[in-house]
């Protein structure tokens, strides 16, 4: 995420281990870089009154963009090795 406008301004708050950890756990199901990052989305829905099922859909597009992504790679590797195996005569 580019940041379009210098943050300056800083809040604070206190949270469970427990919480932290969910935040935490969180932030890797939907592909949030950070639990800043996290928590930065939910205010703009809070703020903007967006849905939070078109946040929540946006970055599920975009995990499973990595995904395929992964995939290709993965695919990728496969042939490499199986040309690898055929050039050695296995």
């Amino acid at each position: 995420m580019t940041v379009l406008k210098p943050r300056s301004r800083t809040i604070s708050i206190r949270l469970s281990e427990e919480e932290y950890l969910s935040l935490r756990r969180l932030c890797s199901v939907v592909g949030a870089r950070s639990v800043s990052d996290l928590t930065r989305d939910a205010m703009r829905v809070a703020i903007n009154g967006s849905n939070r099922d078109d946040v929540l859909g946006l970055r599920l597009e975009e995990f499973r963009d990595q995904l395929k992504r992964m995939d290709r790679k993965i695919e990728q590797l496969m042939e490499g090795i199986t040309s690898m195996k055929a050039g050695n005569g296995e």
